[in-house]
């Protein structure tokens, strides 16, 4: 490999990483602008384009809202800090949960984990999310369920975690809260929304008194409707990126 081609090859990852860490902080950022953030508790994690098992996840200590590119901090699979912006502190739970996706899911690009309201309260329904909209039914083909084991703290946890998410995109974490796994951040954030709408809707609904269920052939018709679910990111996320720059600019710095 020549000297020149090195360098444009490093310059191509720099680049791609970049992209990542933008993508990522203003995921971060939404999920403030929606109200989902829990102080500076809760993750969302990308993997860095290259060769190395390096993967990128918020300072300890700072706001979701307070999230830029150049503040995530890079670590390893590990939970070693490779490089950092400011706050070098890395949250173990985070980490624990974060990395067995990672390493487990070599198609999970990046993994969001939240403690939001509503979706602890489903968590911790009996029954989990139940088909009881639209929103629900597109996201249940796609959801898995995980036993609560206590502060995610322990190693050990991760193959259990991974087992339990097989090749799902959504996870629901018993009495703890949601999971979304995709390729990307914009796949990732666009599988938590319909996640946490199906949950909002879910608690509201059982709110107000008997539900109604909607037929066997309407739940499986919606669940065939639903495997390209994904790719709703190409529309959701550029509309997703202009709202974010008119509330909160400044996050690709």
């Amino acid at each position: 490999m020549t000297t020149s081609t090195a360098t444009t090859e490093t310059e191509t990852l720099r680049k791609a990483e970049w992209k990542v860490r933008t993508e990522l902080a203003a995921a971060y950022r939404l999920v403030a602008l929606f109200g989902w953030d829990d102080l500076v508790f809760t993750h969302l994690s990308a993997r860095v384009p290259g060769p190395e098992h390096h993967f990128l996840i918020n300072p300890y200590g700072l706001l979701f809202h307070e999230i830029t590119a150049s503040s995530l901090v890079k670590v390893d699979r590990d939970g070693q800090v490779v490089e950092s912006g400011g706050l070098a502190r890395v949250n173990p739970a985070g980490f624990t949960i974060h990395s067995a996706v990672h390493m487990g899911r070599e198609d999970a690009g990046a993994v969001m984990h939240l403690h939001a309201a509503d979706g602890v309260a489903v968590s911790a329904h009996r029954d989990g999310l139940l088909p009881l909209s639209q929103t629900a039914m597109l996201c249940l083909d796609h959801l898995s369920y995980h036993d609560y084991e206590g502060v995610a703290l322990n190693l050990d946890e991760r193959e259990r975690l991974i087992r339990d998410l097989g090749d799902k995109s959504m996870m629901l974490l018993r009495n703890h809260g949601v999971l979304t796994a995709g390729q990307d951040v914009p796949e990732t954030f666009t599988y938590l929304y319909f996640l946490m709408k199906a949950c909002e809707i879910q608690v509201k609904a059982q709110s107000c008194g008997p539900t109604w269920m909607p037929s066997e052939q309407a739940i499986q018709t919606t669940a065939e409707q639903s495997q390209s679910l994904g790719a709703a990111a190409k529309l959701t996320w550029p509309a997703l990126m202009r709202l974010l720059d008119s509330k909160s600019p400044g996050y690709g710095v």
